[in-house]
């Protein structure tokens, strides 16, 4: 998806590190150091080509200054062009050996507590303990994505971003709803979307993402948000088993089924089991002033940057984004599910010290900020916002804040094949083939199946 294009505070933030070309060092040598007796530190992560932003990012410019600031370390950036399933098998391949490993990796933040686990991983509890960042600048709700399941940190958490209710303020205020939209609780929301239903025909009142065909989108944009706004989770941490039938779950449930098959006031079926349904939201129906509310993640909103796929002009004039609530208006009032990516240690690294201070270099203040600039994404600094430029990207200042309540998807081995029940099992409520309470013993049975009866629990 296109970003929005900067204002001048952000270009010259982004001006100062694009001044300098980097030419990366090729590969590393069997005993991690160069011809010249350099410690090389070899840096990798996920590319999606020759435009990558992270890979433009690293030869701003970057990697001369810190190897000016430190001629004993080399850096070689060995960027990955793989598909997300792909990198993360082809990092474990490289991870498993001291010939292979990288010194620096990029982890998913909802695979690194299983690569944690799997030793893959350098714990690094001593090195933040003398990084004064740490406490005070790294958000401390962002810590529970890099630590461990023994409660070691086994990453730095880099770029993240969150989820909520984006909002058309036009229909809104048309509808005689409030503008601000804060609901305080999931019948403020219902009772907006009836309330759109019956002031606008032909506006869809509530976009929600339900079509299995969106893959995890489901998982995370709809049933997680809903789910983590209840009393219950997904995952019992305490006991690693699967719950698998909660009041938190039939009552997300409910919500669903009362969006689709009750109040009728979702998408069309046939827009809501599409595979492009998000971009359908984002780019046709929102700017054609066709959909009231969509909850989706903060970054959709760069569809309607100047340079996005559907320009809005004045895009915070006509569209706002507000948190999502918790089920009762229970504290903190409101929930969102995050993800992002960390920076770790892999365990077979050979310069771990070297690598660790290119961690500390790209995690500044200054450095930090100015990726997520580049990426679109939300920075895991909370100081961040006191660089020019960064909340001057629009809805940046809200969705940022909304990492203070900010819930992690369960990160272990077994994740993909409960989500891809939980996707199967919210569409057949969406359609109406399942009743909530059908939906319940459904998803047992069919998790069950899919982990072992013996990771499984009930609440």
């Amino acid at each position: 998806m296109r970003k929005f294009s900067m204002k001048m505070p952000v270009a010259a933030v982004m001006t100062s590190l694009l001044i300098l070309t980097t030419a990366c060092s090729s590969g590393s040598s069997s005993t991690g150091a160069s011809s010249d007796g350099k410690q090389q530190v070899t840096v990798s992560f996920r590319s999606s080509g020759s435009e990558d932003t992270l890979t433009k990012f690293f030869k701003s410019g970057l990697v001369e200054q810190f190897e000016k600031d430190n001629p004993d370390i080399e850096i070689n950036i060995a960027p990955v062009l793989a598909s997300e399933g792909d990198y993360t098998s082809k990092m474990v391949l490289q991870m498993k050996s001291p010939d292979t490993a990288p010194d620096v990796i990029a982890e998913d933040t909802s695979i690194l507590k299983s690569d944690a686990a799997a030793g893959y991983l350098q714990p690094l509890d001593e090195q933040v303990k003398g990084w004064s960042d740490w406490n005070g600048k790294i958000i401390d709700n962002l810590k529970a994505g890099v630590t461990g399941e023994d409660g070691k940190v086994y990453g730095i958490p880099a770029t993240s971003d969150t989820r909520g209710i984006w909002y058309n303020k036009e229909l809104f205020q048309q509808a005689g709803l409030p503008v601000p939209f804060k609901p305080a609780n999931w019948d403020e929301v219902l009772e907006a979307a009836r309330t759109i239903k019956q002031k606008l025909p032909g506006v869809t009142p509530l976009n929600l993402i339900v079509g299995k065909a969106n893959g995890e989108g489901v998982t995370m944009q709809t049933l997680e948000m809903l789910l983590y706004g209840t009393a219950d989770t997904l995952y019992d941490d305490a006991a690693k088993k699967w719950i698998v039938n909660s009041p938190g779950l039939l009552d997300s449930f409910k919500f669903i089924d009362q969006v689709f098959n009750k109040d009728k006031t979702g998408p069309t079926m046939q827009v809501a089991l599409n595979g492009q349904a998000g971009s359908i939201a984002f780019q046709q129906q929102f700017p054609q002033g066709k959909l009231a509310m969509a909850v989706d993640g903060s970054w959709a909103g760069s569809t309607w940057a100047e340079n996005g796929a559907a320009p809005i002009p004045n895009v915070e004039d006509k569209i706002g984004f507000a948190p999502f609530p918790t089920q009762n208006g229970q504290a903190p009032g409101a929930t969102t599910m995050s993800g992002g990516w960390a920076w770790s240690i892999p365990a077979q690294a050979k310069n771990k010290e070297a690598a660790w201070k290119f961690m500390e270099f790209l995690m500044n203040k200054e450095n930090a900020t100015a990726r997520v600039v580049a990426e679109g994404s939300l920075s895991s600094r909370n100081d961040s916002t006191e660089v020019a430029g960064y909340t001057d990207r629009p809805y940046t200042k809200e969705a940022q804040e909304l990492l203070n309540v900010a819930h992690f998807r369960p990160t272990n081995d077994q994740y993909a094949a409960v989500s891809a029940q939980l996707q199967s099992i919210v569409e057949s409520i969406a359609s109406g083939k399942l009743t909530p309470e059908d939906a319940i013993k459904q998803f047992k049975d069919n998790v069950s199946r899919a982990v072992g009866a013996e990771h499984i629990e009930e609440k």
